[in-house]
């Protein structure tokens, strides 16, 4: 379970240092959009530096997209032990996971890890890679999750991004419909690239968590609790779902699989399994949480 997922340059040592003591799920040390291309060898040293540094989170690495000819040298310098995940932009088709988890593994063997320790997440960013999304999820048991990206999606087929994001609803549910069917986790949303807007980031959250992504990509700090808060069930959506159960299930044992709560709602199974996932999903944060502290 991913909440947050918070990117930091990894040419800029004093940001990286501050975002291994943030309360987002997972650091992502960006060796990508945000390094210059002269900075790129020395951006791969301190994220081997700072992966031996203490963390409050999970830490991933955003590697160049393999039409940059960079990947090879991105990956094979950062993966290690301490690293828990890549993230690969631009990916278009399942060939593109597939070169990547070959590179991976054989890394992980020289360093003798564990087959298939660390993670992959394709960040799917274009037409060709929405089309294709059920394969690329489908492509290797690395993956867990898809994880979309707007900006660069927007541009591909000629929209501007608007405050509603209607020009987002197909890709951001096709990518959910593409994940469910593979079998994977839901989805990682897309940043809100107007960090000074808060209203508009919880908006854009809160749009995400209906469609039924399991977090989102954040470029700064002031959006991580934002972020946690709506990708965590709420008390009364936690007490709602404890009801549910207790009531169908004492229905149940009288021979009934079809209720009627007190506010008129209709219970049945499918409705007491979402009810059931929702406390699962809360255990699932506590823990995360209770081991940060």
């Amino acid at each position: 379970m991913l909440r947050t997922l918070l990117f930091a340059p990894a040419n800029v040592t004093r940001r990286v240092d501050k975002a291994l003591n943030l309360n987002a799920d997972a650091i992502i040390l960006d060796l990508e959009d945000s390094v210059p291309i002269a900075e790129k060898s020395m951006a791969r040293s301190l994220v081997v530096e700072a992966l031996r540094k203490p963390r409050k989170n999970l830490v991933y690495v955003r590697v160049n997209a393999l039409s940059t000819g960079m990947t090879i040298d991105d990956i094979s310098a950062v993966v290690c032990p301490e690293l828990d995940g890549i993230m690969l932009t631009k990916v278009e088709e399942p060939a593109d996971l597939q070169k990547v988890e070959w590179l991976i593994g054989l890394l992980e063997e020289k360093q003798s890890m564990s087959a298939g320790s660390l993670d992959l997440i394709p960040l799917v960013e274009n037409a060709k890679g929405v089309h294709n999304a059920y394969e690329i999820a489908s492509a290797v048991h690395r993956v867990k999750r898809l994880c979309f990206g707007a900006v660069d999606y927007s541009a591909d087929i000629g929209v501007e991004l608007t405050e509603q994001g209607s020009e987002l609803f197909f890709a951001r549910s096709y990518l959910v419909n593409a994940s469910r069917a593979a079998g994977l986790e839901p989805p990682l949303d897309t940043v809100y690239p107007d960090i000074k807007n808060p209203e508009g980031f919880k908006k854009d959250v809160q749009i995400a968590v209906t469609l039924g992504f399991q977090g989102k990509l954040v470029l700064h700090p002031d959006q991580i609790e934002e972020a946690n808060k709506s990708f965590s069930p709420s008390e009364e959506e936690i007490e709602y779902a404890k009801k549910v159960i207790a009531a169908f299930e004492k229905a149940e044992a009288q021979g009934h699989a079809a209720i009627t709560m007190d506010n008129g709602k209709f219970i049945d199974y499918p409705v007491v399994n979402g009810a059931r996932r929702v406390l699962k999903l809360a255990e699932k944060i506590a823990h995360k949480d209770a081991r940060k502290a």
